[in-house]
């Protein structure tokens, strides 16, 4: 019976404390010494895992889209009925988005897109959320009765990523109270998604 990869297992293990790490201190002042330190490792452990300081970062954009994923993936497959798909997750979203704090990490890649790795991390990233809410967008304006209102489910879920940025900046500078912040998702959001506001 083969062993079970270590590496594989510590990079899941680690993962989260290097995205904790980036989303606090952004890029720049991550140092691979900050980061064993958190994870508490020696750096040449971190260094069997990853090559290099930008490829735990590129790690790190990759585990922002996957923990919305995978709490997207159990919030629609608990389907209370009544409510669409994307209508369970705007609302979730207008409570939840930006608690962890990990658009951080993403706000720090911006400043880094010349790097051609960094960039298409985002370029992944954000291909990916539109994808997945794009389907959910058409989803529910195929289900709810006259849904064709509003700009194609392609624009509006570029719009609905938007809204979710301004959020998270309304949050990083203070200029939205929770309260304005949800009401920026849930309301906008629900205009985009059928043409109303809620």
């Amino acid at each position: 019976m083969a062993r079970p990869n270590r590496i594989d297992e510590k990079r899941r293990e680690l993962l989260p404390i290097v995205a904790r790490t980036f989303a606090e201190l952004g890029y720049r002042r991550t140092t691979t010494a900050e980061l064993a330190r958190r994870c508490e490792v020696r750096e040449n452990i971190l260094y069997r895992i990853w090559p290099d300081k930008k490829q735990m970062f590129v790690a790190a954009i990759e585990f922002v889209f996957e923990q919305s994923r995978a709490i997207w993936t159990a919030l629609l497959a608990d389907d209370p009925g009544g409510s669409t798909a994307a209508e369970r997750l705007l609302e979730y979203e207008s409570r939840h988005h930006g608690e962890f704090g990990y658009y951080r990490i993403v706000f720090a890649g911006w400043s880094e897109t010349d790097d051609p790795d960094i960039r298409a991390a985002l370029v992944n990233m954000y291909t990916r959320y539109h994808r997945l809410i794009r389907r959910q967008i058409a989803a529910h304006r195929s289900r709810v009765a006259g849904g064709a209102d509003g700009p194609p489910p392609a624009l509006t879920a570029w719009a609905v990523l938007g809204l979710g940025t301004m959020a998270n900046i309304g949050r990083e500078l203070g200029v939205l109270s929770d309260r304005a912040r949800r009401r920026l998702l849930a309301e906008a959001g629900g205009w985009l998604l059928d043409g109303r506001s809620r």
